[in-house]
């Protein structure tokens, strides 16, 4: 079987090649009818390996792990002709050393920002307890200052976002669904024995303590005081969580296998 080609569009004449050979979950940027297979490349001078892979649409940031004729390689790697790359995803949880590995260390305290169409995502992984940055007004080149600054994931449905240089953790969301986008973030990350529900405010990303209902007495609706006596409080934004109907829709929406826990 031919390998499938992809060439860049230039006017110069393309005539040295290499093979790419993607794995996992890369090949979700690929059509069907190339899943798994060799790639032919065809370049013109050598660009860099990391132009390479972003040329043929996979973002760097999903890409762990490159070894060019059997040799672990940085993204700085010259590209030559009759090269044959094997190209990986992240590790998160796989100690890969002492292979080159192409970010400083996988995230172990996992924190995300998302961008400005990922507002149920985010709003879920709160309730979850993840710390997750999100605002409507983001831009792109804010949400790659933030995630530099204090090293969080980048998650996003643009893969032109992660294609920037500055960007180092990002994970693109393949589903348009939010429950499915969930159980996506969960296996990817491994995260499932993370969970802490109604650990952070699903409205501004602060942290949920309980309080007395002594101290918040008078911001409670006549039927809330009468019924109820347990209360959390949002730390940064002040709103007032307990246990009512509203609550009881929070646990449907929680991973079935770890909603009680």
């Amino acid at each position: 079987m031919e390998p499938y080609m992809r060439t860049i569009p230039i006017k110069q004449r393309l005539h040295k090649k290499a093979n790419f050979r993607f794995y996992a979950e890369l090949n979700d940027f690929f059509p069907e009818l190339i899943d798994r297979r060799e790639i032919l490349y065809r370049f013109y001078r050598r660009p860099s390996i990391k132009d390479a892979i972003e040329a043929q649409g996979v973002p760097h940031t999903e890409v762990d792990l490159i070894l060019a004729n059997g040799r672990s390689v940085g993204f700085d790697y010259a590209l030559q002709d009759d090269d044959r790359v094997a190209v990986y995803p992240v590790f998160e949880s796989i100690d890969i050393s002492p292979i080159l590995r192409l970010r400083e260390k996988p995230l172990r305290n996992v924190r995300f920002i998302c961008d400005v169409h990922l507002g149920k995502l985010a709003r879920r992984l709160r309730m979850l307890g993840f710390d997750t940055l999100y605002r409507n007004d983001y831009d792109d080149p804010t949400i790659v200052r933030i995630a530099t600054r204090q090293n969080r994931v980048i998650l996003t449905r643009d893969r032109l976002l992660l294609h920037r240089k500055a960007v180092t953790h990002g994970y693109l969301i393949r589903t348009s669904n939010p429950l499915d986008q969930i159980s996506e973030l969960l296996q990817r990350f491994q995260l499932e024995d993370h969970l802490r529900p109604f650990a952070r405010c699903i409205e501004c990303n602060g942290r949920i303590r309980p309080v007395s209902k002594a101290e918040i007495v008078q911001f409670l609706e006549p039927k809330t005081r009468q019924y109820y006596d347990r209360f959390s409080r949002c730390e940064q934004c002040m709103k007032i969580y307990w246990q009512g109907s509203h609550y009881e829709r929070m646990l449907s929406k929680l991973p079935k296998r770890r909603a009680h826990e």
